[in-house]
């Protein structure tokens, strides 16, 4: 595991902002020393990122202007400030900024030579509001953007995905890579019908990208406050997770922004850090677990620094905790789940069977008119804080035939018993297996949240040995970890490939996947549509969820 920040710079006599302040860094790093997180880390030493590396997603003029801020007087800062959009700048700014993207570009480096396995740059300031040729939202260079540039230039990488869970609509990556179909950009963000910072018609579910980049450009749009953690792990499964394999990455960046936890005020969600472990697993067996977080926003310094801690566990391989006040997808974010599916499906082949999406019903659901306030929650938010994450002697298991000996990294505890056979249905090829996972089994298991897990591997299965190991990988989101594997005697050239994704190893990429038939669609959807009355995870549109709810209303009342 790589970590890495950047320096905080003075904000004396100079514009200052009341949210976006050093100490979000300084406690940050000041509590991962303190949990011992530090310990078990890389810590590489950043560096400024040079002009030609700045140049990969700004313009020469833009870069020019903003090499003289640290001769300006404080006049003249202002006056430069107020040519873009909610931004601060200061003598020192330039060259924090240059060592934010310069961070950014030494994990990528890290990472793709193989130095470490993923890896979490804290920098400020942030990043990814910046446009080509203008600041923007606190952000000075686009540090993720010229991160992927950076790894495709440097490293030839094919395919970059970009996963931005910030609070707020990461704009400037979105316009960098619009028509660039190397690169996904998915973004969910706090939008409220264009009524949210920063109020762009761009911000939008429909708006998919250009040209040969039609399709690689996926917004989450969350028209309410108050998105809890069965929102958040709905859309990782029914949209990111099938368009994400898909894709088939090389590598995985993520604009970590944290402003979408509980009790920040700019994001005014109710998702809680321990959330953020499980965000970050899902992620992690992409593209043969090559991850990059990078710094975003976060302005609750409580929940920040817990989500901060919950991504970094994760990332070092500790197992992700049972999932807290996990409930249902709400209303809101089931209208945004269909309307996004809706908009993508004429891309994406995992997303061809989504049903249309009914225009009428998102208008009943619409916000307020301009001019009229929503009422809100005044209270603090109050949460407990995470569990402390344990990794216990024994969190997944092997039963293996007598005469196979102990693979590497694992411990023998004792002989096999003879086992009855299970019969296993299989489906008819990856694709179709890959949407029965992110369709069916991962959003059963979070509603569920078994105890314990257990796989059964029958050799004539279908199952191919990444898909396994995928499966494995995917798997241990639930139980703590806790994952019994039962192999036939059969099956012992997979006890390797099995032992090194129970150990935490990523998963081999499955490549990029083609179409599902249509049989096993047609099987899926069928299944998902008789159990999604009493499995409310395996919801993609609010139709049914506006019934029920028009009915409770109308019950009530008479």
């Amino acid at each position: 595991f790589y970590f890495g920040k950047t320096t905080s710079f003075d904000r004396q006599l100079f514009p200052a902002c009341k949210i976006e302040v050093p100490e979000r860094l300084t406690v940050s790093h000041e509590t991962l020393v303190r949990t011992g997180l530090a310990d078990r880390c890389v810590s590489v030493p950043v560096r400024e990122a040079t002009d030609a590396e700045i140049l990969l997603a700004h313009s020469e003029e833009y870069l020019e202007a903003v090499k003289k801020t640290p001769y300006m007087s404080l006049e003249d800062l202002m006056e430069f400030t107020r040519q873009y959009g909610d931004v601060y700048f200061h003598p020192n700014i330039y060259h924090c900024a240059k060592l934010a993207a310069g961070a950014a570009l030494q994990l990528v480096d890290s990472v793709m030579t193989g130095k470490v396995r993923n890896g979490m740059a804290l920098v400020r300031p942030p990043g990814h509001h910046s446009m080509r040729s203008a600041a923007n939202g606190f952000c000075v260079f686009n540090n993720v953007a010229i991160a992927a540039q950076y790894a495709k230039q440097k490293y030839g990488v094919q395919r970059v995905l970009i996963v931005d869970w910030d609070i707020h609509h990461g704009q400037g990556v979105q316009y960098c890579f619009e028509d660039d179909p190397s690169v996904l950009y998915f973004s969910w963000h706090r939008y409220e019908h264009q009524k949210f910072w920063p109020h762009l018609r761009d911000s939008d579910y429909d708006i998919v990208g250009k040209e040969k980049g039609a399709g690689f450009n996926i917004n989450v749009p969350w028209n309410k406050v108050g998105m809890e953690n069965g929102d958040y792990l709905s859309v990782f499964c029914h949209v990111l997770l099938p368009v994400a394999y898909e894709f088939c990455p090389d590598l995985v960046l993520v604009c970590a922004g944290f402003d979408s936890a509980i009790g920040d005020p700019e994001g005014e969600m109710c998702a809680t850090p321990d959330v953020f472990a499980h965000l970050t697993h899902l992620l992690m067996n992409l593209a043969g677990g090559k991850l990059c977080a990078v710094l975003e926003g976060g302005y609750n310094l409580t929940s920040l620094v817990q989500s901060v801690c919950q991504t970094v566990q994760t990332l070092l391989g500790d197992p992700v905790p049972r999932p807290a006040s996990l409930k249902s997808p709400c209303i809101s974010a089931l209208e945004s789940l269909q309307c996004v599916r809706s908009a993508h499906k004429a891309y994406w082949s995992c997303l061809k069977h989504a049903g249309n999406h009914n225009r009428a019903f998102s208008r009943a659901f619409k916000g307020p008119e301009a001019g009229e306030e929503e009422e809100k929650d005044a209270e603090e938010k109050v949460w407990p804080e995470p569990p402390k994450r344990v990794t216990p002697p024994v969190c997944a298991a092997l039963v293996l035939p007598d005469d196979v000996a102990c693979p590497e990294g694992c411990e023998c505890f004792s002989f096999s018993e003879d086992l009855d056979p299970l019969l296993a249905s299989k489906l008819s090829d990856t694709s179709g297996f890959t949407q029965a996972v992110f369709g069916l089994l991962l959003p059963l298991g979070y509603e569920y949240d078994p105890g314990l897990v257990v796989l059964v591997r029958m050799p004539d299965s279908g199952v191919s040995d990444s898909l396994w190991q995928q499966l494995i990988g995917l798997l241990q989101s639930f139980a703590l970890g806790h994952t019994l594997v039962v192999l036939q005697e059969e099956e012992k050239a997979l006890i390797g490939l099995t032992a090194s994704s129970l150990l935490g190893n990523p998963a081999a990429s499955l490549k990029q996947l083609q179409a599902p038939l249509t049989e096993d669609t047609e099987a899926i959807e069928k299944l998902r549509h008789r159990l999604q009355a009493d499995w409310k995870f395996l919801q993609t549109t609010g139709e049914c969820s506006s019934i029920t709810f028009e009915i409770n209303i109308n019950i009530h009342r008479s």
